[in-house]
């Protein structure tokens, strides 16, 4: 069965090859299929997780997300309506149920945003943020020692 990657690969590949219409029209036969919108033309990198087949999450068309972040259902990451600009991810980033990643900002490789946390200031590397609007509670941490599922040898 096709995965909501599979069809976001296909048509970032398409907009990558100046092939009109078609990357559009599987933008919202995701929307419509997965109740997600993934736009071709955000930057991602590989191991992208998205919770529950993505319900609920809407990413920026000028975002950029990198490798193995995971991101859970009801997700929010674009622009504030008030700066230019959408949030830039680094590698190995969790980001909790219902989390809103809002403006210009980043967010550094290693941290954890925590469920329904408003993020609107950059996150350091290694951090945990949580609250609205997110402060950072933990800096330091390690993401595959506080996660139970990015433990090294869980079963899953």
């Amino acid at each position: 069965m096709f995965k909501i990657f599979n069809y976001y690969r296909i048509a970032n590949w398409l907009y990558r090859h100046n092939i009109p219409v078609l990357p559009k029209l599987i933008d919202y036969m995701i929307r419509l299929i997965f109740s997600c919108w993934l736009p071709h033309s955000v930057k991602i990198g590989r191991n992208l997780v998205l919770g529950y087949g993505g319900l609920g999450v809407v990413i920026h068309s000028d975002a950029v997300i990198g490798h193995d972040v995971h991101i859970d259902q009801e997700v929010t990451i674009g622009g504030n309506g008030t700066q230019l600009g959408v949030p830039v991810m680094g590698n190995d980033i969790y980001i909790g149920a219902g989390a809103k990643i809002l403006g210009p900002i980043s967010i550094g490789t290693g941290s954890i945003i925590g469920a329904n946390a408003v993020v609107t200031k950059d996150i350091p590397a290694r951090s945990l943020a949580v609250g609205v609007p997110a402060k950072v509670i933990r800096e330091n941490i390690d993401i595959h020692s506080v996660l139970y599922h990015k433990k090294e040898n869980s079963v899953l």
